[in-house]
């Protein structure tokens, strides 16, 4: 696949559909002795944030500011409009057995059960610690629990079990732990069958040996102020039922498990502030339920999710792992996102599995395989959809076939900043591909910058896009498609230039040249600079150039200054098919 460079950059290659070419191809590339890539083209790592930035649990950093509107499912859900007068204590140190306001506790062995029945208002301060004990309430009307320096540890299940199915607004004041057991079979360590509203200011943490850390039949929504920690041996980090909705907080998740989720859904994902860091160790596995291959992932939704603000931190280094993983659509509008996966391609056939496959996958069931990716949008049965209208966005994976980022169907960036180092594309969609606004930086380290398998249309903003040299691209687009350019900075480098073009409405150029990591590229109409590029943390070497830029006419010289050297390249309505090396200069078809 093809490097094409940083800030407006494009170089096209037209995908080949067939796998039988495409193998005749590298077959004939890596037999003889031509060499793609203008010569020698390949590209190096140098320094830069992209390729440093890490992911770590942070616990005290304050909570980053937010302009973004909480949202609540419900107008109930608001803590703020709530009015919960009548208080109940309960010290788990010393738990009393008692009828009181309305509310019937009962004590057994430590083990605590309230029941509020029909009474309005009511609020449970819990604190105290037991080793031995739990917590369980039921009622048939909203309540507030209080926790207020509370620390539970129950051996044998659920250390909170809140079996009403109404409204549980968990509130957070000073120091409060949950941790559960092991010997009975239970769904989390603190459990909601109604939706669970989490405010305050205190900090909770919460430690799941055995199942999910917490666990919604309904919906859990997060506000501003809540410092939750999670950690979990076997299963997810926060689990719920119809949604997961965070409004704020600094929110820090641990997973342990092979194919858990630090934050799984089955419906929708939103996210409009706070910070969210979530690390997950561990590997893929064979899902005997489904008969597939499942793979740890950070965040990850069956239906849709959305980001709006906040500050998004995720990693996942096991087989298969993934960032952010939504099944249906994802829309991005603002935030800052850092992805990085470690992990590689990971295979499983139910007997026989390794967590670095290497072999070849064109013949492979598709459920035998989970390949890590930074934002997955869309399964293997389901077209995706994302969009991404802003946000401050990085994503880099290193591990074997990991792409950046991939939607199943149509992507769409209007707006925003996003830079990916990959393994694997960098980019890739398949669908059709929109860029009309924003900077998108992206380099595919073993394959394509960028990879449409539908249309790929750039009407705005820049465009970087590089390549892996040989028979990878800076942009690949699908042999049945066409490219269509109407507007952008775009800049290209990678091991050749081939495609089909629909249109342009500005000239491009061709040419062959190297350029270093991080610097800054430019091409000029006299003393005019029509376009300025400055180039990821990759330096390449002896590439195929291909630059594009509003104020570019076919016919016209320009010059293009690459930093080491300037060239004085012409400019055409065409892509010039055929750079690179290779028997004539191209692919054989």
């Amino acid at each position: 696949m093809f490097l094409t460079m940083l800030a407006a950059s494009m170089t096209v290659l037209t995908a080949c559909s067939s796998d039988n070419l495409e193998d005749y191809y590298n077959n004939w590339n890596n037999g003889g002795n031509a060499n793609m890539g203008g010569g020698s083209g390949n590209a190096t790592a140098g320094t830069g944030e992209l390729l440093t930035y890490d992911v770590a649990i942070d616990k005290t950093t304050a909570e980053p500011a937010g302009d973004v509107t909480a949202y609540y499912p419900e107008a109930e859900d608001n803590i703020s409009t709530q009015t919960f007068a009548t208080q109940v204590t309960i010290d788990m140190n010393n738990p009393v057995a008692k009828t009181e306001n309305g509310v019937e506790i009962t004590v057994t062995d430590g083990h605590v059960t309230a029941n509020h029945g029909s009474t309005e208002g009511v609020c449970y301060v819990v604190s105290g610690t037991t080793n031995n004990g739990s917590l369980t309430i039921d009622g048939k009307t909203n309540f507030k629990l209080n926790l207020n320096g509370v620390d539970i540890t129950n051996p044998q299940s659920t250390a909170i079990d809140l079996e009403s199915k109404k409204a549980a607004y968990v509130v957070l004041t000073g120091t409060n732990k949950l941790t559960d057991g092991t010997t009975e079979d239970h769904k989390s360590t603190l459990y909601s069958k109604g939706k669970m509203l989490l405010s305050g200011t205190g900090s909770l943490d919460v430690y799941g040996v055995y199942n999910n850390g917490i666990h919604s039949k309904s919906y859990v929504v997060i506000d501003k102020g809540v410092n939750l920690y999670i950690n979990t041996t076997i299963n997810h980090g926060i689990k719920a039922s119809d949604a997961v909705v965070i409004n704020g907080g600094v929110i820090n998740i641990e997973t342990a498990g092979t194919g858990a989720k630090g934050i799984n859904c089955e419906k929708d994902i939103i996210i409009n502030g706070g910070r969210t860091t979530v690390v997950c160790t561990g590997n893929g596995e064979w899902d005997t339920e489904d008969q597939e291959t499942k793979a740890a992932t950070c965040i990850k939704c069956d239906s849709i999710m959305t980001i709006k603000g906040g500050e998004i931190y995720v990693k996942a280094t096991g087989s298969g792992g993934k960032g952010l993983k939504a099944d249906w659509e994802a829309y991005v509008s603002g935030g800052k996102i850092r992805v990085i996966t470690t992990g590689n391609l990971y295979y499983s056939n139910g007997s026989t599995e390794s967590h670095n496959y290497t072999g070849n996958t064109d013949n492979l069931d598709d459920a035998y395989t989970s390949s890590p990716k930074g934002i997955k949008i869309g399964t293997k049965n389901e077209h995706g959809v994302l969009e991404i209208t802003g946000g401050d966005i990085m994503v880099r994976t290193t591990g074997n076939n990991a792409e950046g980022i991939e939607s199943k169907g149509t992507l769409n960036i209007t707006n925003g900043t996003i830079m990916v180092s990959a393994h694997d594309d960098g980019i890739n969609s398949s669908g059709d591909l929109t860029v009309s606004g924003g900077t998108v930086v992206t380099v595919g380290t073993n394959n394509d910058g960028i990879d449409a398998n539908g249309n790929m249309y750039l009407k705005g903003g820049t465009l970087i896009a590089m390549g892996a040299g040989g028979a990878e691209v800076g942009i690949d687009i699908n042999e049945q498609k066409k490219l269509y350019i109407s507007g952008g900075n775009i800049f290209g480098i990678g091991g050749r230039v081939d495609g089909s073009l629909g249109s342009t409405t500005q000239g491009i150029v061709t040419t062959t040249g190297s350029v270093s990591a991080n610097s800054t590229v430019t091409i000029s109409n006299g003393s005019t600079t029509l376009a300025s590029f400055t180039i990821p943390p990759y330096s390449y070497n002896n590439g195929t150039i291909l630059v594009s830029a509003p104020g570019m006419s076919s016919g016209n010289s320009y010059t293009l200054n690459l930093g080491s050297q300037s060239v004085s390249v012409t400019a055409s309505n065409t892509v010039n098919s055929g750079m690179g090396g290779g028997p004539g200069g191209g692919r054989p078809w």
